[in-house]
């Protein structure tokens, strides 16, 4: 039983569906999406709302039935609002500055980093350390955003690197000195 594909999905008014064989197809105000439905899942679309059926015998229908449910939800919610990632650069001199699909990041490397993004998303600086991406494919903006902070991660001693808005770094200490601790007392390993 999948809990996930029991909920209906409901679809704005501004949203158009169309099913074509085992195909469908997602347009609204910010674009045009496609997804090939899984042959042992069914979606039925009737009265603004989208229905997942599925075989429960098979298991692997199951998994697949709210896997679909979430897919297509994703590109109803994307065509009709779109979705957004932030990510801030921390560091000393760590900029960013977008002109159209070209973004250039210097991130404390001896070269400023140049990054193309793809057609389907979008990026805005309100200021040099944040950078805003807007998309209305979830999965080309996860992707986008990874690979923008797989230049510089953060790092876990001082926090510097670029990291999405949301997420915490787990910060270590550093490694404290060891001199004057028992040197000359007596009172240490060899005494």
């Amino acid at each position: 039983m999948s809990r996930v594909a029991k909920n209906p999905i409901s679809v704005p008014s501004n949203v158009k569906i169309n099913f074509t064989g085992n195909s469908i197809e997602v347009s609204g105000s910010k674009g045009k999406m496609e997804f090939l439905i899984p042959d042992s899942v069914a979606a039925n679309f009737a009265d603004d709302v989208i229905t997942i059926t599925y075989d429960e015998s098979f298991p692997e229908s199951t998994s697949l039935a709210g896997t679909t449910r979430s897919l297509i939800n994703n590109m109803v919610v994307g065509v009709s609002e779109g979705f957004q990632k932030t990510l801030l650069l921390v560091g000393v001199g760590y900029r960013a500055k977008a002109s159209g699909k070209k973004l250039e990041l210097t991130l404390g490397f001896s070269h400023p980093v140049h990054y193309e993004l793809p057609e389907e998303v979008e990026v805005e600086t309100p200021s040099q350390t944040e950078l805003v991406l807007k998309s209305f494919d979830k999965q080309m903006l996860g992707q986008v955003a990874a690979e923008i902070r797989a230049f510089r991660p953060p790092e876990p001693y001082k926090g510097k690197g670029v990291k999405y808005a949301d997420e915490t770094i787990r910060r270590k200490e550093a490694k404290k000195s060891a001199v004057g601790i028992g040197a000359g007392t007596g009172t240490g390993a060899g005494a």
